[in-house]
């Protein structure tokens, strides 16, 4: 097989070359280098064609930063001209439509939205010829740039949505006659409000990032533990197309399997930093279990937490599905700060972490296969 960090830098040189937008020439490329590499080590190749929106994934960060902010100047306007009951059904009214209309946009709209339609391409590589694999090895080539890293984003989320959660308390507060707010405590939420929105209403999607970290690396380690797996009919690899116009590959492919499959997505893997387990929805355990075993075994250093919140993955997509499904990465706030930036290139990543993501997502992928044979 090979030295396998020699292997990791072929595969990032060979993908990392150029941006990759979602849908172009680039992003094809890879996903033909990957699909190459893959039959050579015995895999058939299939694909999966699909249409989506491209609208959620380009605009609705923006226009839900947007929407947020004008929501909390309302609210503070409103309770400040002693009007709080009104400040309170607005809160509730841009709650009622911020998330559910979030939520039909990511799980449904990014597939059924007649706007912005564009074509998308998945890859999968399994052997044999019996049922379909238990468990998938799964990243996405596509890349993308914004004006704004993506810790700026998601701290920008986090404060938004904190902001008017405060905004909201202190109306309660103020509709109950306990306290009424100064000026002060008002400039104080309204700076702090359009601070976390700033980064979020920057958050336009641009081509100017190579994607070596956001997404070669998480290929790459999928690659080289697909080379590890290579005698198991049980584990499968999908290299999945526009995640980062709203997981659209993800959520294609999952609307055409059963749930309860298992997911191990790679997504981000710096040449520094501990090794990190992430998932969404509820603690998908066996396959928790099972990476903590993996790391363990292989004497890897490995810690597990909730999705950063800001953050997303294809692994959210298949875990709405149904499907157990958590992401293997890692890194650094540092790492966090590079991603979507013209940064994100092969002059900042050595590939010195994909061996080890490779050796525990395939110990791994090997653990549960065996558990969920007949």
């Amino acid at each position: 097989m090979g030295d396998p960090l020699a292997r990791a830098r072929t595969h990032l040189t060979a993908i990392a070359r150029a941006p990759r937008a979602a849908g172009g020439d680039a992003d094809a490329a890879a996903r033909r280098y990957a699909a190459r590499v893959l039959e050579e080590l015995g895999y058939r190749i299939s694909e999966q064609h699909f249409g989506y929106s491209e609208l959620p994934g380009r605009f609705a960060t923006p226009i839900f930063g947007g929407a947020g902010l004008l929501a909390l100047a309302g609210i503070l306007v409103l309770t400040r001209a002693g009007h709080p009951g009104d400040a309170l059904m607005l809160l509730l009214a841009a709650a009622a439509a911020l998330g559910g209309g979030g939520a039909w946009l990511a799980r449904r709209g990014v597939l059924d939205l007649p706007l912005m339609r564009a074509r998308g391409t998945n890859l999968f590589a399994t052997r044999g010829d019996a049922q379909l694999p238990r468990v998938w090895l799964v990243a996405h080539t596509d890349s993308k740039s914004q004006p704004v890293p993506q810790a700026a984003r998601a701290a920008g989320i986090v404060l938004l949505a904190g902001s008017i959660v405060v905004a909201g308390l202190v109306t309660v507060v103020q509709l109950a006659g306990w306290w009424v707010a100064g000026g002060g405590a008002a400039w104080a939420v309204a700076v702090a409000g359009t601070i976390g929105a700033i980064p979020v209403i920057a958050s336009i999607v641009g081509n100017r990032s190579d994607g070596a970290l956001d997404n070669a690396s998480g290929v790459a380690a999928v690659l080289l533990a697909a080379d590890l797996v290579a005698g198991d009919p049980g584990v499968g690899v999908a290299i999945t197309a526009a995640e980062e116009l709203g997981l659209a590959g993800a959520r294609a492919w999952a609307a055409t399997e059963e749930s309860g499959q298992i997911a191990l997505n790679c997504d981000g893997v710096d040449d520094v930093g501990v090794l990190t387990v992430m998932y969404s929805g509820s603690a998908p355990a066996e396959v928790l279990q099972s990476l903590q075993e993996a790391a363990r075994d292989g004497g890897h250093r490995c810690r597990v937490m909730r999705l950063v919140p800001g953050l997303l993955v294809d692994a959210v997509a298949l875990s709405d599905a149904g499907w157990q499904a958590a992401t293997v990465s890692r890194g650094t706030l540092r790492t966090l700060a590079r991603v979507h930036t013209s940064r994100d290139s092969l002059a900042h990543l050595t590939g010195a972490g994909i061996p080890e993501a490779a050796a525990v997502l395939a110990r791994a992928a090997q653990l549960l296969s065996t558990r969920g044979a007949p």
